[in-house]
């Protein structure tokens, strides 16, 4: 049997304020809901072997990486660019939303564009999970998990495992 270790990172900081608006769909009904913002906080953890250093991964590269990510959503309206009922029309210096006969006018540097399909609390786990891959590479992780709150105790959560070193 081999022992596992983790990194769980979240702080008081670790938290961004957007507004946002999904659509639900059921088969009775397609709507959207209201415009509206959370207080999101992220948590992160990594689990891998133990490096030379005797640690899966110091905590202040994880936490202030996830802080350079998370202050990129901070006080911004969430609009998603692939979302098949929401088309966004951007220029210079606006982007319009629309969902069906409703119309959304917003500043562009208060915008955050994400290619995603809707700004869910999962989706937005995968694109931070995404964003922190990029900036410090898998190393020798074996799995990673981010999660993202929208409301207290309203978790959701993105992981991704990685096969084992060769």
């Amino acid at each position: 049997m081999a022992d596992s270790y983790r990194v769980h990172v979240t702080k008081d900081h670790l938290v961004f304020s957007a507004g946002h608006f999904v659509t639900i769909t059921t088969p009775d009904v397609s709507f959207c809901e209201r415009l509206h913002g959370h207080n999101w906080r992220v948590s992160a953890d990594v689990t891998g072997p133990l490096d030379v250093n005797r640690y899966v991964f110091d905590f202040v590269a994880l936490r202030d990486t996830l802080q350079r990510i998370v202050a990129d959503l901070d006080h911004r309206m969430l609009l998603p660019t692939r979302h098949p009922q929401i088309p966004l029309a951007v220029s210079d210096r606006e982007v319009e939303a629309r969902y069906g006969d409703r119309r959304w006018v917003f500043p562009l540097e208060e915008c955050r564009l994400l290619p995603l399909e809707q700004t869910t609390a999962e989706l937005l786990a995968g694109w931070i999970g995404e964003r922190l891959l990029e900036q410090i590479g898998p190393h020798d992780l074996s799995e990673i998990c981010i999660g993202v709150e929208e409301n207290f105790g309203q978790w959701a959560f993105w992981s991704r495992k990685f096969a084992a070193p060769q």
